[in-house]
């Protein structure tokens, strides 16, 4: 068994986690589990009040990554300034396809989402499970617009609202 390279993850650095979105590293730890040793990120989900132990070989091979650039951040408002797409599949395929693009950890496509799935005042209501996933969608994209302009989230949602508000107009 060879050696992954190292991540280049560094405590009190925040990272994002495909499936829990923005946290930080508060250590790197050594622990045993089934009498193996192993080096693990712990990683804390400050919002959620949840703690994470990832194994530092295995990082980058489940997707966990730096917060987005700057540029990446434009890409995904431009992407929310563009039209809806949504496709004429029945809801619940497209409810998959939505999950597995927030879980993805893709700031891109977690644009799309809340894209796809934003209601404007006039528009019609959206189901329990539409505004479940919208909100999802919502939270990770303002979580880490946040963390990468190093404001608060009640700034990054306004930002957000901003821009789904042009688009509306």
């Amino acid at each position: 068994m060879t050696k992954a390279k190292k991540p280049e993850f560094r405590p009190n650095e925040y990272v994002v986690y495909p499936a829990h979105g923005v946290g930080q590293i508060v250590n790197i730890e050594e622990q045993e589990i089934a009498g193996i040793q192993l080096e693990l990120f712990v990683i804390s989900f400050e919002k959620d009040k949840m703690t994470l132990r990832v194994p530092t070989h295995k990082a980058t091979e489940i997707g966990m990554r730096s917060l987005s650039s700057p540029d990446v951040i434009d890409a995904a408002m431009k992407t929310l300034r563009g039209k809806a797409k949504v496709k004429r599949a029945m809801w619940s395929r497209r409810a998959q396809e939505y999950e597995q693009k927030i879980n993805s950890g893709d700031l891109i496509a977690i644009a799309e989402v809340v894209r796809d799935l934003h209601r404007a005042d006039d528009q019609r209501e959206q189901s329990y499970s539409e505004r479940q996933l919208y909100e999802a969608a919502l939270e990770r994209l303002t979580r880490e617009v946040a963390a990468v302009a190093g404001g608060d989230e009640v700034g990054a949602a306004k930002q957000v609202d901003d821009v789904l508000a042009l688009r509306a107009a």
